[in-house]
């Protein structure tokens, strides 16, 4: 029998933020692949080594984790006052499929750099030193998002001096700016309600933050799970009743926030919505072995992702805890003491991290102009990527 040998693809392996993925000019795919389909599907399944019942990624770039399966589609924008499109698909590690649902706010921070680098924005824009302000659509969710990319002898900036938890080594300040971070799939509170009580058959009856900004996010009191908000990822992932009960937490969620009509319709929309819990303020130490005092921040907040407690925090969440913080009465503006702000620092599972939010109440009804945060990018390798035939 003869087999077919591999194509090759060009593609960018980029860190941004906490998280890393396989970066693609959609021009560079194989034809078929350039357009949404099962093709696009299968070829970046196998990019990333997806699925994988050994839950490894031995076989392709993906690292086996919801940080690291993550592929980015660029192109060259098709909206007016936008300098490109960015298409992001959360790749399930065992199962074969694809989730286009939702946004990654950590590779974001990736999305400018790539961006400039590779010729999607107009070259006249790119200053010898300074920054380039670029102007991406969210096409996931229909959105806005400013990347502010540092420029220094007319090429991106990648080495610098920030420091971001959850990430070993420093680098440049990539500040990103979400412009009316409410989800695109309904009002920003979608019952209409800023606290619910959440029925979950079998497991309990909840009070809960549904909040659509940045990704749809479901929050609830750690202790009202049996939890302090101190824990790591350990703590939770080395559990399997709790994992259980997080994901029927999440499904029923899922269902009262109108994102799915029937629970079954969960299993495949792994990414969104997600779960975080909240506590006040209190002294831990991260995974890192830095201790992380009470006075350092507002609460602490521990999310969920594709099934796993979260590393560090996605870049999303964190827009959903910024902005759900700058609301009264929620309960992520409760355990950061109930008070008006505009900006929050949390304490997560790797250190710490500041997000500003900015929140009226117009018409009785809530709306958040723009959530901002800073991360930090970086190539890591850039070339092709090969994949069998078949």
């Amino acid at each position: 029998m003869t087999f077919k040998p591999q194509i090759k693809i060009p593609a960018t392996y980029m860190r941004g933020g906490t998280s890393k993925g396989v970066f693609f000019n959609i021009s560079d795919l194989p034809v078929a692949a350039q357009v949404a389909g099962a093709e696009r599907d299968e070829i970046l399944l196998r990019v990333i080594g997806s699925p994988d019942p050994y839950g490894k990624h031995t076989d392709g770039m993906g690292g086996a984790t919801s940080s690291t399966s993550k592929v980015v589609l660029l192109s060259k924008s098709t909206q007016p006052d936008h300098d490109v499109d960015y298409l992001f698909g959360q790749v399930a590690i065992d199962k074969p499929f694809i989730d286009w649902s939702g946004n990654c706010g950590n590779l974001t921070a990736a999305v400018g750099s790539f961006a400039i680098s590779n010729g999607l924005i107009d070259p006249s824009r790119v200053p010898q030193n300074g920054t380039v302000i670029v102007r991406i659509w969210q096409a996931n969710i229909n959105k806005t998002i400013i990347a502010h990319v540092p420029i220094t002898n007319g090429e991106v900036q990648e080495t610098g001096d920030f420091e971001l938890d959850g990430v070993t080594f420093k680098a440049a300040e990539v500040q990103v700016e979400f412009l009316d971070p409410a989800d695109g799939e309904g009002a920003m509170f979608p019952t209409g309600n800023i606290v619910d009580e959440l029925v979950v058959p079998n497991i309990g009856t909840f009070n809960v933050t549904m909040i659509n900004a940045g990704i749809p996010t479901i929050f609830l009191n750690a202790a009202d799970i049996g939890y302090t908000g101190a824990e790591l990822q350990d703590a939770i992932n080395n559990d399997n009743a709790a994992l259980t009960k997080f994901e029927t937490i999440r499904a029923y969620g899922a269902l009262k926030m109108g994102l799915i009509t029937h629970l079954e319709e969960a299993k495949v929309r792994q990414h969104t919505p997600k779960v975080a819990f909240v506590a006040p303020a209190a002294d831990y130490i991260s995974s890192s072995g830095k201790a992380i005092s009470a006075t350092e921040i507002d609460l602490s907040v521990r999310a969920l992702s594709m099934g796993k407690l979260h590393h560090a925090m996605m870049g999303t969440a964190a827009v959903a805890i910024g902005t759900a913080a700058a609301i009264p009465g929620t309960l992520v503006n409760l355990a950061a003491g109930g008070i008006e702000r505009q900006s929050v620092t949390f304490g997560h599972p790797s250190g710490t991290l500041r997000v500003g939010a900015e929140a009226k109440l117009i018409d009785g009804h809530w709306q958040v102009t723009k959530a901002i945060m800073s991360r930090s990018a970086r190539v890591l390798m850039e070339g092709s990527v090969r994949i069998p035939q078949d």
